[in-house]
Order: structure tokens, then sequence, then C-alpha cells
């Protein structure tokens, strides 16, 4: 056993996180397993750890595609040598071959496109001309577990990559004059922390099964998980020796639900009900519905039963459709444990109660609705009462890069190649490939060879919003107005992958309330929060947001919602509006796009937010027009 993994049947409560590991042990074509949660909530623990209670897999040292013995892939030199008979090839797998632990490969989050899926071997092309396949991760990942740590950091184009191999068990590439298949048949665990921000949603519906994780509110338990972890860090091997048993015990249950599964049975009254469960949690996606079908075939194997049961599928839905459900933004995923029940009971009742069931059901949730509307803190706002602007305009004063930037990026990690005759960055290795494609007699570079590299550089902005959380913005109806503009601008910027980060001012000074973070849900609950009342330091504020900006090296987009009438000055003494003017001076001087969002309410208006806006050479908004129209507030091409 790996001294430095921690013992998987040690790992305290986390119920469902350990059931939906398992079950992809048990099914690798379920999808792969995210995990979602805090720092320091055992999420890579548990996924390192799965690893030494997987049964052991007869495999072929030296071999590259980790090929099962007997039925070796057709281009593995190690298996299948050229001119080798079948007699031959069962002969040397069980000479060969050995019992050995699954392969655990960790997916770097700057790997490239070449690196995951394979390219062309440049050295054997040199030497002799012929087109020889060089296996990446995948390959090296098959018949076992490919991990990635913050995968939700990685390039969406290599996630879909990941995900269409663990789903299909095969990786097809198609380049540089190779066309090669192999098998790809592997437990894809992904896990991620959401203050970095969260999957698109199309990504988040190619994992199959999805956990949130959470640390231990309980005592007890917590003051376990340290005891547990400091025992094993003491002595790692005597900790792992102390659970043998409970490990051997985890991988008897497997090795005996792996043979069990093909024959697990689920009946077709099952298969509707999966079916009900998807319509009613309004999902989108057939994938679910499938991915439901094995994950509760999974659960029985583990049970050792031949049959699925209802409870079966209950288990399934928790984990197939919390991420797939249709939201609200910023609505967290999840499950309605008792919508959840209820739909159970409505399906597997006779069909008279079931329809009564179901005329009561829905009655009860047009109630519920009614009274969620009636508690929703800004409901109003939320609900859109928001005009759409465009502020493309802001492009040419910030010339730092444009608008989440995937790609094409002068910096950042290379993710890919492409063909180009004029490429602005030379990939080598792919031009050299191209060029030694022709034969090694004749080897010779030309225009036609020439490749570019694709770069990501950083794909996101900073959006700085600072807002006035002062006596003169204390009415209520209009915080919920100015939460609403937020909560539609961090809806593009959820969509767009940049950061936010958010200042509050009042009373005498002003703060940080939320750090440059991916994660739009900590935003949007830090304005859920947000006290009012007091006096208004906006030439703070202004300050605060400059020190902001200085360290970020994003392009910035700086969103003020004020009413401008600052009361409060930073130095004693000074005027606060002349201070404030002059900090809008600054932010200008350094070309930083702005929007201003007047809040000023009332027949008499000071008129300091233009002002302000004229200052700042930002864009301009009072309350009232954005409001008028009824459409979402949007950002588009703020930043060149």
């Amino acid at each position: 056993m790996n001294q430095a993994t921690f013992p998987f049947s040690a790992i305290v409560e986390q119920t469902q996180l350990k059931t939906a590991l398992l079950l992809c042990a048990v099914d690798p074509s379920l999808g792969g397993v995210l995990i979602r949660g805090d720092k320091g909530t055992a999420k890579s623990t548990a996924a390192r750890a799965l690893t030494d209670i997987l049964p052991l897999i007869e495999r072929v040292d030296g071999c590259a595609f980790n090929c099962a013995p007997g039925v070796p892939y057709q281009h593995c030199e190690t298996c299948n040598p050229v001119g080798a008979n079948s007699f031959a090839l069962l002969t040397a797998a069980r000479i060969n071959s050995r019992p050995q632990p699954v392969p655990f490969i960790t997916l770097p989050l700057g790997a490239t496109e070449d690196r995951v899926i394979g390219t062309l071997d440049l050295e054997q092309a040199l030497k002799g001309g012929s087109r020889v396949f060089k296996p990446g991760l995948l390959a090296a990942a098959h018949r076992g577990i490919l991990y990635i740590d913050e995968v939700n950091l990685l390039p969406d184009h290599l996630v879909d990559v990941l995900l269409d191999a663990a789903a299909m068990g095969v990786n097809a590439v198609q380049r540089e004059g190779l066309s090669v298949t192999h098998p790809a048949r592997f437990t894809l665990l992904g896990t991620m922390n959401l203050e970095e921000g969260d999957l698109r949603p199309q990504l988040l519906d190619r994992f199959g099964l999805m956990v949130e994780v959470t640390a231990p509110r309980d005592k007890v338990l917590r003051s376990e998980v340290v005891r547990r972890r400091i025992a094993f860090e003491a002595n790692p091997t005597a900790y792992a020796a102390a659970w043998m048993a409970e490990q051997q015990t985890l991988r008897h249950q497997l090795a005996t639900a792996q043979q069990l599964l093909p024959e697990v049975m689920l009946d077709d009254t099952l298969l509707d009900l999966i079916s009900h469960l998807c319509c009613e949690f309004e999902v989108a996606s057939l994938r679910a519905d499938i991915v439901m079908h094995k994950a509760a075939r999974a659960l029985a194997a583990l049970d050792g039963r031949a049959q699925v049961t209802p409870k079966d599928v209950r288990g399934a839905a928790e984990l197939v459709l919390p991420h797939r459900r249709r939201r609200k933004p910023f609505e967290q995923p999840g499950l309605d444990q008792d919508q959840l029940d209820e739909l159970m009971q409505q399906a597997l009742q006779p069909p008279d109660q079931g329809e009564s069931g179901a005329e009561d059901t829905e009655q009860e949730n047009n109630q519920d609705d009614g009274e969620s509307q009636d508690q929703q803190v800004f409901a109003a706002a939320s609900a859109g009462n928001i005009r759409k602007i465009e502020v493309d305009t802001l492009a040419s004063r910030y010339a730092s890069g444009k608008r989440s930037t995937a790609q094409d990026a002068p910096r950042g990690r290379i993710v890919r190649v492409v063909q180009d005759q004029n490429p602005s960055s030379l990939a080598v290795g792919a031009t050299l490939r191209s060029a030694a494609l022709r034969g090694a007699d004749d080897f010779q570079v030309t225009k036609s060879d020439l490749h570019q590299q694709i770069r990501v550089g950083k794909n996101a902005n900073l959006i700085l919003f600072v807002v006035d959380a002062s006596g003169s913005m204390a009415a209520q109806r209009r915080m919920e107005a100015v939460k609403g503009a937020v909560l539609s601008l961090l809806t593009d910027a959820y969509q767009q992958r940049d950061e936010v980060a958010v200042i509050s001012f009042r009373g005498e000074s002003a703060q940080l309330l939320l750090s440059p973070t991916r994660s739009v849900d900590l935003a949007e609950q830090n304005l859920r929060e947000l006290p009012t009342g007091g006096r208004t330091p906006l030439p703070h504020a202004l300050s605060v947001a400059l020190e902001t900006l200085e360290k970020t090296g994003m392009p910035p987009l700086l969103v003020l919602l004020s009413d401008g009438k600052a009361n409060v000055a930073l130095t004693d003494g000074n005027d606060p509006w002349q201070e404030s003017l002059r900090f809008a001076e600054l932010l200008a001087e350094r070309g930083v796009p702005a929007l201003v969002l007047d809040t000023e309410t009332g027949y008499l208006r000071l008129g300091r937010a233009r002002q302000l806006a004229q200052a700042l050479g930002a864009e301009y908004l009072t309350l009232e027009e954005l409001s008028a129209e009824n459409l979402a507030l949007t950002i588009r091409g703020c930043i060149k």
C-alpha cells in the first residue's frame, strides 16, 4: 500500500461522496464524479484513497496502453509485437503480466492537448519515416483512475475531450496524418472549490455524478477527523495496517459488484420512474436518464443484488440530478428532498391515487411558490426589471487585452496547435512532426508544415462593484433595485468567466467586502447580507477601488452604484466631494473603464453621480432607466 495514501475506509462520514466513488469503480462508464466543496473537506483525500481498495488488475510491465492481458491493443508494441500470432500473445501475457494496483494518473492543470490525448512520435518518425502514435495520459489511465484537481480551471475544450473519452471508453485521435482509436476506460474524478468559480452547465452535464461536500458541523465528528489525520501522519504504515481488514472488505465488495453488474436488471416500471423524475426536476439532458439507469444498477450490484429497487433509483437521483436540474441564476445545485419523496410516492402508488396526489402536490407547490416569492429578499429586482445596456464604447480606453480572452493570448500555457503558414508563435514539435511525415530520407521543413501555438492566458477580467450602502441609500426598494442590477451584472460575469470583487462603503469607511473571486455565488451572498445606513465615505471607497485594481493584472471594469452624496472626507478638513472627484480623475488617468449607476431619487436632485461619471469618463445610467425596459443588464465587449 502507498504510505502516502490515507485509507478510504478511515474517512469520517462523507457517505454520499464515498458511495459515488464506489459506483464509478463498479461501472466506469458512468462518466466520473465531480466533487465540489470548500477547502479541506477530504475531496482529494477520498479521490486518491479510492485506488487502494480497487481490486488488483493484471498488467504487463512496460505497456504504455495498460492492455488487458490476452486482449492487447492492436498498435501496442509491448503486448502485440509485429508478427506475433494469437497463441504467442496469450503465452506472453501469462508470462509477463502480474497483479498490480490500478493506475492513478493526475492530470496537471498546465497539460496540453497533445499530452492528454497523445500525438505523433517525432523520434520514430525521424528515424524511419513511420507514423507511430505516442500515447498520452488517457492511455496511461486506461483501466484506472484519471484525477483532476481544480477541474474548473482547465480549458473548456480539454474538459470536453476528457469527458467524451470517459463516457465512450475510447480515445479517438485524428491529427497529423494519424487515425488512432485506443481503449481509454477509466474513472474520471474531478475536484473543485467553488471560490474559483463553477463549471459551465454544458460541462457539468458531462459528469455522470456530482457530490457536494462540506466539513462536519458536529464537534465530535470534527475532532475525530483531526484525530485520525494526526495518527496517519505520525505513522502512515502502521495506520494503514490498522485499517487493513476494512480495506479488504471494501475491495472484496467492489470485486463482487463488478462481476455481478452485467446481470443486474432494471424493469420498465423503474425506467418510467427515472424519466418521471427527470421531467419533474426539469432536466433537459437525456444523459441524466441514461446515467441514472446505470447508477441505479451499480447501486444494486454494490449491495449484492441482481434486481434494482425504487430505493436504488432514489439514491441514483441524488447523485445524478442536482447539477443537471434547471436552476435560477445563483441558485445552488441540490435537490429538494421533500419534493423527491413526493415524486417517488406519486410514481409508485396506484394510478387513481397518483392522479389525486399529483393534483394536491401541484396545489401545494403553487402555494409554496407564492410563499417563496413573498420571502424573496429582493424579488422585484432579481425578476429582471432592468434596462439592457451595452458598454462596447469602453473598449478603446483599456488596451491590455480582450474581455475574457480564452485563446490566442500572447502569453500563457499552450493548449493546442493548428496549422498556420504565418504563425506568430511557432509550434516547433508539431512543425517537425508534419515535416517528418514525408519521410526521413528527404526531411525538410516547408511553409505548409508550419503550426501555430494556441495559448490560454488569463481568461477573465475583474469586475469591481463599489456599492453605496449609506443612509442615503437606505430605502428598501432602492436597495432592492441596486442589488438586482448587480445580480444581473453578476450573471453576465459568470457567463464570461470573469472574476468579481465587491467594495461596500457606509459609516466612516469602505471595506473590501469580497476579494477578487470567480465565485459569483459568494458575491451574491455578500450582497444579500449587505447592511445599510450611516454616512457616505465615497472618497475612501474610490481609494480602496484604486488600490484593489492596482494589485490585479486583469483588465478591470469598475461599476459604481451611488447617488454621489459624499459627506465623509478621507483626510480631516478636506472637502469630501472634491476628494471624490480627484480619485475619479486618477482612475480615469489609468484608463479604467467604468459604469456609474445613479441611485438618486426624488424631485430635487444634486446630480453628483452624473458629475462623478464625467470625471471617471464612465457610462452613466439612472435608477429609472435601469427599471424601464424590463430587460436583463449585461456587459459586453467592455475591454478591447
